[in-house]
């Protein structure tokens, strides 16, 4: 699998990540208190429609949604329904589209109408890990040195990063080589060129870092019972630095 993209190549993913943004943002507007859960999988589903994508997500080893919505404890792979969001929560947003055969997939947390200060420290940080593993991003470092930026930053915070999801390459398939996990330590792992695309994903809880599955086989909760938040961009590394490529227009 080749890891570097071209010009062109990433042109195309950038096309899909819009999709993926606009996807975001439907889902937003749709998080209000006395929604369901499937209320914003419905959302994202009209905006691929409407923009003649199709979701990387739906049918992906038998997954029954094109978008992952996990409230509170559930730290990702939630699956759509009959749930309610109430005033308070905060409700993790994880979708993706595929354009011309090109990936992209990014992920949100969202307050759901006004949340306690908790909360809002861990959608803080949880972004924050994101952006600082984004800056470290660039030709010639290594991948280890996304992770000890995105640990550094929520271990400075006092919150725990979950180790056993990772982020991921993607291109003509939404999980390639490498894996991105969001530890460290630095100056390890692959190098980092120009023309490589990575999903990063840090997933922050406010207890403990483990996790437990549930008996649907998806659906992965905190094992304390806090909460979680998940942030993800698809990002090109350019002769530039990082371009985030899941950003609307």
């Amino acid at each position: 699998m080749t890891l570097r993209k071209t010009r062109d190549q990433i042109a195309v993913m950038r096309r899909a990540g819009r999709v993926v943004a606009e996807m975001h943002e439907a889902c937003v507007r749709a998080a209000v208190p006395g929604a369901r859960t499937d209320d914003l999988d419905r959302a994202a589903r009209d905006v691929l429609e409407r923009r003649s994508a199709r979701s990387n997500f739906l049918g992906y080893h038998g997954f029954p949604a094109v978008a992952c919505i996990s409230p509170n404890e559930v730290v990702v792979h939630g699956i759509p329904g009959d749930r309610r969001l109430t005033d308070g929560d905060i409700v993790s947003i994880d979708c993706g589209a595929i354009v011309d055969g090109w990936h992209a997939d990014a992920a949100i947390t969202v307050p759901v109408g006004t949340v306690d200060d908790e909360s809002r420290q861990l959608l803080d940080v949880t972004r924050q890990s994101l952006e600082a593993g984004i800056e470290a991003m660039r030709d010639g470092n290594r991948l280890g040195d996304i992770g000890a930026a995105i640990e550094g930053v929520v271990a400075g915070a006092g919150l725990s990063v979950v180790r056993e999801y990772t982020g991921h390459g993607i291109g003509t398939a939404m999980h390639e080589d490498p894996a991105v996990p969001n530890v460290g330590p630095a100056g390890r792992g692959l190098r980092l060129r120009e023309g490589m695309v990575l999903a990063v994903e840090p997933m922050v809880n406010a207890g403990r870092p483990s996790t437990r599955t549930l008996a649907d086989g998806w659906t992965v909760v905190t094992a304390d019972g806090r909460r979680s938040a998940h942030f993800e961009h698809t990002i090109a590394i350019t002769g530039n630095g990082p371009e985030v490529l899941t950003l609307p227009w």
